[in-house]
């Protein structure tokens, strides 16, 4: 499913009730009335060794060496990885039933420090600085926005049969030259 510049355009026209419910902003704890339903996968607490991340019950456990803010982008990531895929989920509000390709990449880096509001992949595209990054890389184009988080890809895409939204994957997708642009956060 392809999300992007035109989400934009479609959340302008949304009712702000379309967007809500859902889990809150990275880093805090939504009101009881927003409260997702417990989720049959528990969250890892700990760190796995090493500079690569796992993936345990379909969550991701961070690297121990990987700094606080990485740490905190895949335990945001983490918050939302039971969600299903919604166009244009994610970008009016942090909080959403779902998300989208954009939005749930928007969502993993705002929980690290690194955005302060939701941005479609077109607006991935200029964001952060120009190449792949020693710890996070996003990859975006008008259509699509994925991430590579601590050796792990963080993708609405390319997910199991009849599974839909951002989860964590092993493998990574093999960009063609010049079909994405690839940034990431500086000094990260």
């Amino acid at each position: 499913m392809a999300c992007g510049a035109a989400s934009a355009a479609l959340l302008a026209a949304t009712p702000a009730s379309a967007d809500s419910g859902g889990v809150g902003p990275p880093g805090t704890t939504p009101p009881a009335s927003t409260t997702p339903p417990p989720s049959t996968t528990t969250p890892p607490t700990t760190t796995t060794p090493g500079a690569k991340a796992k993936i345990v019950n379909g969550l991701a456990v961070a690297p121990a060496s990987a700094p606080p803010a990485v740490q905190a982008v895949i335990a945001a990531a983490n918050r939302i990885g039971t969600r299903p895929y919604v166009w244009g989920g994610g970008h009016k509000a942090w909080s959403s039933s779902g998300y989208d390709c954009s939005g749930s990449v928007s969502y993993a880096l705002h929980g690290g420090g690194f955005l302060d509001s939701p941005m479609d992949s077109s607006g991935l595209e200029g964001w952060g600085s120009r190449g792949r990054g020693s710890w996070i890389t996003v990859y975006a184009n008008a259509g699509h926005a994925y991430a590579v988080i601590a050796g792990l890809r963080w993708d609405t895409s390319g997910n199991r049969r009849g599974i839909s939204g951002p989860r964590w994957h092993k493998n990574l997708r093999t960009a063609r030259a010049g079909s994405y642009v690839v940034r990431h956060p500086d000094g990260y």
